[in-house]
């Protein structure tokens, strides 16, 4: 037989490739209002699966929503009502930039104080620095 037929019929057996190969997922903010106060109940999940301390992700949060909040037990109370749609906006908005790689957009990365206050991204992966505003 053909060689080149051979090698087209083993790749139509092959199955179809199931994921992107990024073993990184975006959590997903659990929330939900309670009188004049939006719990996030899932806090502590997310800032594991981002790998950032929990005080970093407050501080854009309440920068962003232009609220006060406090962290209490797993959660995070919003003094105000918002929706999971807008804070899921904002946690996507924080994970571009502050959790994924700018050269080779992975997740393995981690903050770290240069000088001056200037603080950088750093990627384990490709090694890359970019300096990011906290």
């Amino acid at each position: 037989m053909d060689y080149d037929l051979l090698l087209d019929r083993a790749y139509s057996s092959l199955p179809d490739k199931a994921s992107s190969g990024s073993r990184f997922e975006m959590p997903v903010v659990e929330s939900f209002v309670q009188g004049n106060k939006t719990i996030i109940k899932n806090f502590d999940e997310i800032t594991q699966k981002l790998r950032r301390r929990p005080e970093e992700l407050m501080k854009y949060l309440s920068r962003e929503l232009a609220v006060p909040m406090s962290k209490e037990g797993a959660g995070l109370v919003l003094q105000g009502k918002f929706h999971d749609r807008m804070l899921n906006e904002k946690l996507k908005r924080y994970v571009e930039s502050y959790v994924i790689c700018k050269e080779c957009k992975k997740a393995d990365t981690k903050i770290v104080g240069v000088e001056r206050g200037v603080k950088s991204l750093v990627c384990e992966a490709c090694g890359a620095r970019s300096p990011v505003r906290v």
